[in-house]
């Protein structure tokens, strides 16, 4: 009886208002699924080009991305790039839903500044499958969302990260500690800071609550353009005793 009902009201509210792309309101079609994007928003979702250092993501400079490539060209480089060479990274990999711009970018872009919360739970599914793709036997005792000091906290009202984390924990089987990292300095925005402004800019604001128990952790934000936070953020962890940690990002710059 409850069933019937339950489908009975499900299908007069998709008459009444019919499901829509999160992003162009464009109505979907029904055999849309779960699939909250129509499908040009979704080709508008630019991937990761396939030649990117395998560490921390960055494309490689002149390459050109070619769709009709087979699918042998297509691979994923497997060396670093110059940065990662110079300063090995803090972390062992970063995993992203795709390139910052398109979709991608304007999707963040409400998630964060325009106060569309519906965005994180697809945008976070994006990202658990992306994770999942990678196919390495990497396996977290719990996710961390990048924090943000109180201070925006409270002018925000929420952390993007951690919206987003969300449908990752329920997809992987893994809890979220929103108390173990923590900011504890309020640093200017990192936007218009050169590399070394931002590297000094971050230094020693974030720090650990407790000593942690975990020993993987996947660290998730939103962007990572120059990477210099999620460096800083995992600092800090191995730092406190974390044996690995991967990033997790919506969106690489």
């Amino acid at each position: 009886m409850w069933i019937n009902l339950r489908r009975t009201l499900v299908a007069s509210i998709n008459l009444l208002l019919p499901p829509a792309c999160l992003l162009c309101g464009q109505s979907l079609p029904d055999d849309h699924g779960k699939q909250s994007f129509c499908q040009n928003c979704l080709s508008s979702m630019v991937p990761l080009d396939p030649a990117h250092c395998s560490c921390c993501a960055q494309t490689f400079p002149n390459f050109i991305f070619n769709p009709e490539a087979t699918d042998e060209s297509r691979k994923p480089a497997q060396h670093l790039c110059g940065t990662c060479l110079k300063r090995p990274a803090t972390f062992s990999i970063v995993h992203a839903v795709g390139s910052y711009q398109g979709g991608i970018k304007d999707a963040v872009h409400r998630l964060k500044y325009r106060n569309q919360l519906t965005l994180a739970k697809p945008l976070g599914q994006l990202l658990g499958k992306a994770v999942e793709a990678a196919g390495n036997d990497f396996v977290p005792d719990c996710i961390v969302p990048v924090p943000l000091h109180l201070d925006r906290l409270r002018q925000r009202g929420y952390n993007q990260a951690l919206e987003v984390i969300r449908p990752i924990a329920q997809q992987l089987s893994v809890p979220i500690d929103t108390t173990l990292l923590q900011r504890i300095r309020r640093t200017p925005p990192q936007q218009g800071l050169s590399a070394i402004e931002r590297r000094s800019n971050l230094r020693n604001a974030f720090d650990l609550t407790m000593t942690p128990s975990a020993q993987r952790i996947l660290l998730v934000d939103d962007v990572m353009t120059t990477g210099e936070t999620v460096r800083e953020c995992c600092r800090t962890l191995l730092k406190g005793g974390i044996k690995e940690v991967q990033v997790a990002v919506v969106g690489r710059a």
